[in-house]
């Protein structure tokens, strides 16, 4: 199966865009929507079209799986059900400072995203250690 990255990021009009970081099946694919989800199944349509052109021309499509990479604002509207204010406090970010970061009014820089990348691993490792009864 071939691992390929997509990078997902909210246009200045405010739509949403998907783009693979390689070509899959010959192309480079994009796509847009007005939510993240809009994008990615319009992502996932280009992929369906793009392997039914491909093997249209007799080669043989391998299994593509899906990585995406966010911005602040994709992420956000991806994963609505999480509190920007929380992960900012969880984080050691300013949570005013993350609302701007998660509007597009000012744009985090390196620092940023390796704390917010810590503490995403941390979440989802104390999600993974939940259970319910």
């Amino acid at each position: 199966m071939r691992k390929v990255l997509v990078i997902v990021s909210q246009a200045s009009d405010g739509t949403f865009w998907c783009h693979t970081e390689k070509d899959v099946y010959g192309a480079g694919l994009n796509a847009a929507g007005q939510t993240v989800k809009e994008a990615k199944d319009d992502l996932l349509a280009c992929l369906e079209e793009a392997k039914a052109d491909y093997e249209e021309s007799g080669k043989t499509a391998e299994q593509v799986e899906f990585r995406y990479q966010y911005d602040l604002q994709s992420f956000f509207d991806y994963f609505s059900f999480l509190n920007v204010t929380e992960v900012a406090k969880r984080a050691g970010i300013n949570p005013s400072l993350m609302r701007q970061y998660t509007r597009g009014i000012k744009t985090a820089g390196e620092k940023t995203y390796e704390r917010l990348t810590a503490c995403m691993a941390s979440i989802t490792k104390d999600l993974q250690a939940a259970s319910f009864r």
